[in-house]
């Protein structure tokens, strides 16, 4: 039998928790291979090794080749890969989730089937940026209307408060240094959110598409996530670094190392999964499950693996 070089593939209940894990890791520029159960990245600066199961989301970005090995690390550990553009802006691909259940899929795509359930989800995510308000009787479109308001109110006294001019939030996706100095961390700062609000989503077995106030979009349930965290996170970081820097600064850079640096700090990985299960109604998220079933519409749920005789409708059991 031939001997499969490295160490062998771990088991779920080795992993880490997604609540345990690095926020994100952005690279660029690089060579990724693996050893052993490590991930070896080399530049121009020489090489260093990141600990894959350790890691929720691996962004790469331009000039990065990775191998078949290294990929299939990152599979293993349930490390969430996206490749992206310049600087994290666009996002072309992703890898497979940590989770191997469907159990929390199948409750969102239940909760956002029907309207009535789907409103009140909308409803819970507003209420949650409305703490001292009760916004339970309010319709979507008035709930739109207060949102709107209350993030232009933030722009305006993040741009009063960091002596930031503020225009508006305007960006071209296919040219990040059009963008003013704000509007450019913005965009880095959103991205990284988005990032992390992807992974912590797929890690937990839910749909990043399947959203409940946006929609129609493959990443529309990571939009209604994040928005939840920018007013706190990455709006003001994005004003900071824009006072911060001059005209020579990489924006990019600095500001998604102060998201970086955020997310470990204020600890949002955790708050992000204990939000998640909140929203969808799950009390207890089991990370390990790894049951296939068949499933009938009279019988329940059946056994996976057996060999099952012709059955009629007649026959009595």
């Amino acid at each position: 039998m031939k001997k499969i070089p490295g160490a062998k593939k771990p088991e779920l209940t080795e992993l880490g928790r997604v609540s345990d894990r690095i926020s994100f890791l952005y690279l660029e520029h690089a060579k990724l291979n693996r050893r052993d159960s490590a991930i070896t990245v080399i530049d121009d600066r020489g090489e260093v090794f990141v600990p894959a199961a350790m890691i929720n989301v691996l962004m790469l970005g331009p000039g990065v080749d990775i191998t078949h090995r290294a990929m299939e690390l990152l599979g293993d550990t349930g490390t969430s890969v996206l490749w992206v553009g310049e600087r994290g802006v666009r996002q072309y691909a992703h890898g497979r989730a940590l989770t191997h259940s469907s159990r929390l899929l199948e409750t969102q795509a239940k909760l956002v089937s029907n309207v009535r359930s789907r409103v009140a989800v909308a409803r819970k995510m507003y209420q949650m940026r409305f703490p001292n308000e009760d916004v339970s009787d309010l319709t979507m479109q008035a709930l739109r209307g207060k949102e709107g308001s209350r993030v232009r109110r933030i722009y305006r006294d993040w741009s009063t408060r960091s002596g930031v001019e503020w225009s508006g939030r305007e960006y071209d996706p296919e040219d990040f240094n059009a963008g003013t100095p704000v509007n450019q961390a913005l965009t880095a700062a959103h991205q990284a959110l988005y990032g992390l609000s992807y992974s912590v989503i797929c890690a937990l077995g839910a749909s990043p598409g399947l959203g409940f106030v946006h929609t129609g979009h493959d990443l529309a349930f990571v939009y209604d996530f994040a928005d939840l965290y920018k007013a706190e996170v990455t709006i003001p970081i994005a004003f900071t670094i824009a006072a911060e820097s001059n005209e020579d600064d990489d924006i990019g850079r600095k500001t998604r190392l102060a998201v970086r640096d955020a997310f470990v700090d204020g600890k949002i990985i955790k708050r992000m999964v204990k939000d998640l299960k909140f929203l969808l109604n799950a009390d207890e998220v089991t990370e390990e499950t790894d049951l296939l079933n068949l499933w009938d519409d009279k019988l329940g749920l059946q056994k996976n693996g057996v060999s099952y005789r012709e059955f009629k409708d007649n026959d009595q059991e």
